[in-house]
């Protein structure tokens, strides 16, 4: 092993290239440039092989890293992939949009050691490219199809993972989605510069060539209601994800030209897909040549004030209310935006919206961090009298999101929620109050990652075959 790997001691650590500032400002492409098959071998090759491997335990998905690396290095790519996607149902989606500096790499051994961490998610994305382009991944092929069937209500991430882990068991699945393309965030609240719009269609695409099916344009409660739905399968699994943006409740939260941040987001993706989008056409929501401030500091603010500056923006600013080193969002989006010629204004919190018809202005009030509040973080403070107006023509307000009112949504009163409004679910099964009915992803956990929704996706997967065997066990012991 020593031979092909523990190579961190004498071989410094280097991500891909990134563009230029001044060449990826101008367009919505990746940033990083890809790694040629010498330097993935490389970087991989300076994994220390630990005997327990924190970049795996602090992988929500439990990825088999250290061993999806050493086969990297020794050039076993087409190993490496198969084991890459054994845990994990998009791969190449993971390693473009994953907070890694939060999860894996800043978890590595060798970072720990100050030696600069393994780059994982660039490896993990290597690996899964080059199996699209050498035509090892491949759909799915059902040796016995099951009669029992499964709707899947939600296109995001944990719908299509548990899809994609029901059909490899042979059940026929069914998506519904209340957009006219499957992906949700991925395809609508991701920009491209973070992950490209083909990488998400040739993954929808293969599972619709695994067969299962997608129906678009669906609005449960509108076309069928949940009951109706669950009488339609054996199993139905709410995969909705959360997406009613949160307020900030201050004066002059009414005037014109303040958007929630999936509303501006959505506008730019759909332009970028080459939809018609009356709203960006007509100026309303294109930032180009204004001045634009974003408020929030995790990495939906980040997507936003770098959408910003690719639409040509006067100015972007971005408001947030602690300092640099607490922000939620990824330390790497961070730096990407300053690289871009974001300004961000730490300690700082919008005091009132100012404007007659539209907004003109933010009256900003600065802060100070003071005790830890019940999370840990240290609770923002006013400075009093600091207060001064940030000249505004367009304020994107990113400041999470919370889930909607599913039970009215779904015209299921007998739905139950939790108090912060996610879906009430067994911890060990997954399932709702109602019988049959499952729950997975940001609907119940509240808004996450990526990942997790995954993992989530994943886990239902398994409960909802325990439940269908159930089924058919009890079928088969009445007869």
């Amino acid at each position: 092993m020593s031979e092909k790997m523990l190579k961190f001691v004498n071989l410094d650590q280097q991500s891909p290239p990134k563009r230029s500032v001044d060449q990826r400002k101008t367009d919505f492409k990746e940033i990083y440039d890809e790694y040629i098959n010498k330097k993935a071998k490389e970087q991989s090759s300076r994994c220390s092989q630990c005997g327990v491997p924190f970049c795996q335990v602090h992988c929500p998905l439990h990825n088999n890293i250290p061993d999806w690396l050493k086969l990297t290095a020794e050039g076993r790519l087409q190993d490496a992939y198969e084991l890459s996607q054994s845990t994990n149902n998009m791969p190449e989606v993971c390693g473009r949009i994953c907070p890694q500096d939060r999860l894996c790499e800043g978890n590595c051994v060798i970072e720990q050691s100050g030696h600069g961490t393994v780059t994982i998610g660039s490896v993990e994305k290597y690996i899964t490219d080059t199996a699209w382009e050498k035509g090892w991944v491949k759909p799915i092929k059902v040796e016995k199809q099951k009669k029992q069937t499964v709707g899947i209500i939600g296109a995001g991430p944990a719908g299509l993972a548990c899809a994609e882990e029901l059909r490899k068991l042979g059940y026929q699945i069914t998506v519904y989605d209340r957009y006219d393309r499957p992906g949700g965030l991925l395809i609508y609240g991701i920009p491209n510069f973070k992950l490209e719009k083909f990488v998400v269609e040739r993954r929808t695409k293969l599972l619709k060539d695994s067969g299962i099916k997608f129906k678009q344009n669906f609005e449960v409660g509108k076309n069928l209601t949940l009951e109706q739905l669950k009488e339609k399968h054996d199993a139905v699994l709410i995969a909705t994800g959360v997406y009613k943006p949160r307020n900030v409740d201050i004066p002059g939260n009414n005037l014109g030209n303040i958007f929630p941040a999936m509303e501006f987001l959505t506008a730019s993706n759909k332009k970028g897909l080459g939809d018609q989008v009356d709203l960006f056409d007509d100026g309303t929501l294109n930032a180009e040549n204004k001045k634009v401030v974003v408020v929030g500091g995790g990495d939906t603010a980040m997507d936003c004030v770098r959408t910003a500056v690719r639409q040509n923006a006067k100015s972007v600013k971005c408001l947030y209310r602690r300092d640099r080193e607490n922000m939620p969002g990824s330390a790497r989006e961070v730096g990407n935006a300053i690289e871009e010629g974001v300004e961000f204004l730490w300690l700082s919190n919008p005091k009132k919206f100012i404007g007659q018809k539209n907004v003109k202005a933010v009256e900003v009030q600065k802060m100070k961090l003071g005790d830890p509040d019940s999370s840990g973080r240290k609770k923002p403070v006013v400075i009093e009298n600091s207060n001064y107006e940030l000249e505004a023509d367009i304020v994107i307000k990113a400041l999470g999101f919370d889930p909607e009112n599913l039970p009215k949504l779904f015209n299921s009163e007998n739905l139950s929620v939790s108090k912060w409004g996610t879906i009430k679910i067994d911890l060990t099964s997954m399932q709702t109050n109602i019988p049959g009915v499952f729950a997975a992803g940001d609907i119940v956990r509240g808004a996450s990652l990526v990942v997790w929704a995954i993992r989530d996706g994943r886990d239902a997967a398994t409960q909802i075959e325990k439940y269908l065997k159930s089924i058919e066990l009890r079928k088969g012991v009445a007869a």
